[in-house]
């Protein structure tokens, strides 16, 4: 009993059958009771198969039906007489408590038919229409007849009620048709046994399937393993090579070879061969072998008479071996290649195979080579659009990936796609992430174009030495997140890291500290410094972004003569160790600039106007070294240390320390109050919070200490600067 595709005519398995719930009609149908006036009322939904009952079963527990032991009924419309059977397989108390058996047109009826050794009525062709056996509605199809059955057995007072009904449908995958239990001679792989391997591989960790959310999922199909029904009836494909004969020559067995159905049922022997020739000496030497002996001339017409399977493998049965045949490891199973190369490291594929071809290939490594073929599976998600439908043609909701090139640039799409993509999850696809994608690329381009742009003076002396010694080792921060992020297949955020890296970090912050004035040159040692940070910027994005960082590579800016030069295989960066407090005094100075900045704006200063800034340190952190960068970014006239709080000034914080701007002019002292007074009730709510963590034994006996230590950190910085702001209020009265 196999799933059968009557559009596709060919049996397909259990994983290619998609199960939906359908509207359908509930068919209440009267049997007559042989010898009796009585009607025996079954439900089904299939009223057009009761032409192949072969029996109607009842549970034997169920004393409504006691009196029907040893009965017969009529089949309706036909008069077909069939017995009434006894078993427990039967629901008492869904619809009648009575089923039809119809061992030819469902699984589990089959199954009661072989119990009870019932007769087989298949009533249907291949294509879904009825055929002869039907007796009625011959050539009709399927669901043509299920309705012009219901009209005939209404009319006939076979028709009890008909409810409307809700149930699981199986679905073709590949042509939508409903499927129909057909009983048919196939071929099989045994799979409960290579299933175990495949299974511990993947439960144990030697396989790892990312994200892990999917192993649950791998682990019930494998559990649950079937059979695979690998022969299918269909035009192209790899042939199976079977190939049948009569098995005792003197039966006289003649066999037509128009009619693979006439020949699978007179076929006897049984052959595995690649070729006809193979073929015929196997059937040459299986005669010989026989009790009889046949002549020579005997056997050579007989071999006329063998003939192929006309089925073909599932091309799943083909694609399982990819691991090893891609590497020629059947035909020279130990040469070089696929030495060096199985098991590979990863593969990447979609959830939805996971295991029509994920776990094969893991089976089929086991069965032929003794071993796994691959280390990683990252499963990628479906695309879908921004209302999370899944792109089809049919909805007309995917865009034209020529037409986005066109528009974006092949990288821009790239980005665009990769942004939107974690691991394991759908695509929720929008155009904005392409368009964003082209901005990074221009931002990238017009870095490139500033950087090129400026003129070498190699007398100067290099006066961005902090500079170069940060961004040196906020690569190597950044750098570090990223081959974690690679390490854990985490694509989208790896990316990300390179977006903010070269966007905010490169572009925004350390450009602005080195950039010459107007029309002014650059020392040497910056420029070689910069073009060498842009160089490995370049190897980070070029996964990402192949064809930009590509054709920036080979510009002379980056001194790459020899055109085998490429970007391509450049040695990727290796990050290194990293001064956590540099970073951390950065950090301090780009919220000093930010604040200045954020003063200008709100003062409606231009940043022509040079500004005085006054510092009172409440930490130890030594400004001296960052000040030319202060004084470039945020165009600060003066910085005076001071000890007091100056009135009259507008103040702010950055960590723990106090900066005071005096603009010559008097603040509102009450907006002033205000302001602080906002900023004092949220530090003093979220110390409140902080505490609460502290405070709570269960936190602090299970959390990590360096997350309690994060936490006690939060608490002394927040105290530090609620402190200082009750005494800025205390001088603003």
């Amino acid at each position: 009993m196999v799933n059968w595709d009557p559009a596709g005519k060919t049996a397909v398995s259990d994983e290619e059958v998609i199960r939906k719930e359908v509207n359908q009609k509930l068919y209440y149908i009267k049997y007559l009771v042989a010898g009796s006036n009585d009607f025996l009322t079954i439900a089904t939904t299939r009223p057009e198969t009761i032409m192949a009952d072969a029996a109607i079963c009842v549970n034997p527990n169920d004393e409504r039906y006691l009196y029907l032991k040893g009965k017969t009924v009529f089949v309706p419309l036909i008069n077909r007489e069939i017995p009434v059977i006894e078993d427990e397989y039967v629901t008492m108390d869904f619809g009648t408590g009575c089923l039809k058996v119809t061992p030819a047109h469902d699984l589990n009826d089959y199954e009661l038919g072989i119990k009870h050794k019932l007769p087989v009525i298949d009533i249907l062709n291949d294509d879904g229409t009825l055929n002869d056996l039907a007796v009625i509605l011959v050539g009709e199809d399927r669901f043509a007849a299920r309705k012009k059955i219901a009209v005939l057995l209404d009319e006939a007072g076979h028709l009890d009620k008909v409810d409307d009904y809700k149930s699981q449908v199986g679905f073709s995958e590949r042509t939508d048709a409903a499927i129909e239990p057909k009983l048919s001679l196939q071929w099989f792989c045994k799979m409960d046994e290579m299933a175990k391997p495949a299974l511990e591989d993947v439960l144990n960790g030697d396989v790892k399937l990312i994200p892990e959310k999917f192993v649950n999922t791998y682990r019930h199909w494998m559990e649950n393993v079937r059979d695979w029904n690998i022969s299918r009836q269909l035009w192209w494909g790899q042939q199976i090579p079977a190939w049948y004969g009569p098995h005792d020559i003197l039966s006289g067995t003649e066999t037509d070879s128009s009619s693979s159905d006439s020949l699978k049922v007179s076929a006897q022997h049984v052959e595995i061969a690649k070729t006809r020739v193979e073929a015929e000496i196997l059937f040459t030497n299986h005669y010989k072998k026989s009790n009889l002996i046949y002549s020579d001339e005997t056997i050579k017409n007989q071999l006329k008479h063998i003939y192929q399977d006309p089925d073909v493998m599932d091309t799943w049965f083909s694609s399982w071996l990819w691991p090893i045949s891609v590497f020629d490891g059947f035909k020279n199973p130990d040469n070089k290649d696929i030495n060096y190369y199985y098991p590979t490291n990863d593969l990447v594929t979609a959830p939805e195979i996971l295991f029509f071809w994920v776990a094969r290939m893991i089976m089929a490594g086991h069965e032929f080579r003794g071993q796994k073929p691959f280390t990683n599976v990252y499963l990628t998600g479906i695309v879908r659009d921004k209302l999370g439908r899944k792109m089809s043609k049919s909805l007309g909701n995917s865009p034209d990936p020529i037409g986005l090139i066109e528009k974006y640039g092949a990288d821009g799409v790239r980005v665009g796609m990769l942004l939107c993509s974690p691991a394991g999850n759908d695509l929720m696809f929008d155009e904005s992430y392409c368009e964003q994608g082209r901005n990074f690329a221009n931002k990238i381009w017009n870095a490139f174009r500033l950087v090129k742009g400026w003129e070498v003076d190699g007398n100067l002396e290099n006066p961005n030495q902090q500079a170069i010694l940060w961004f040196e080792n906020r690569f190597n921060e950044a750098l570090a997140e990223i081959e974690d992020n690679f390490k854990q297949y985490r694509l989208s955020e790896a990316l990300m890291a390179c977006y903010k890296l070269v966007w905010d970090d490169f572009c925004a912050w350390y450009l602005e500290m080195i950039k010459p004035d107007y029309q002014r040159p650059i020392d040497a040692d910056t420029i070689k410094a910069t073009t060498g940070f842009f160089k490995k910027i370049l190897t980070l994005l070029h996964p990402f972004m192949p064809f930009l960082t590509e054709e920036l590579w080979h510009d002379e800016l980056f001194g790459h003569k020899d055109e085998m030069d490429c970007c391509i295989v450049a040695n990727y960066p290796v990050s290194k160790a990293t001064d956590a407090q540099l970073l951390k005094e950065v950090e301090v100075i780009k919220g000093l600039i930010a604040e200045i900045r954020n003063v200008r704006n709100t003062k409606q200063i231009t940043l022509k106007e040079s500004l005085p800034l006054a510092i009172k340190l409440n930490s130890s952190l030594g400004y001296e070294k960052w000040l030319n960068i202060v004084f470039k970014l945020a165009n600060i006239s003066q910085v005076e240390f001071v000890n007091d709080k100056i009135p009259g000034a507008v103040a702010f914080l950055v960590g723990n320390d106090e900066f005071f701007i005096h603009l010559n002019e008097s603040i509102d002292v009450d907006a002033e109050r205000e302001r602080l007074s906002a900023d004092l009730v949220y530090l003093e709510g979220f110390l409140r919070s902080v505490n609460a963590k502290l405070s709570n034994e269960r936190f602090v006996q299970n959390a990590k200490p360096d997350i309690i230590q994060n936490e006690r950190n939060k608490k002394a910085d927040a105290e530090g600067k609620i402190k200082i702001i009750e005494e800025s209020l205390a001088v603003l009265g």
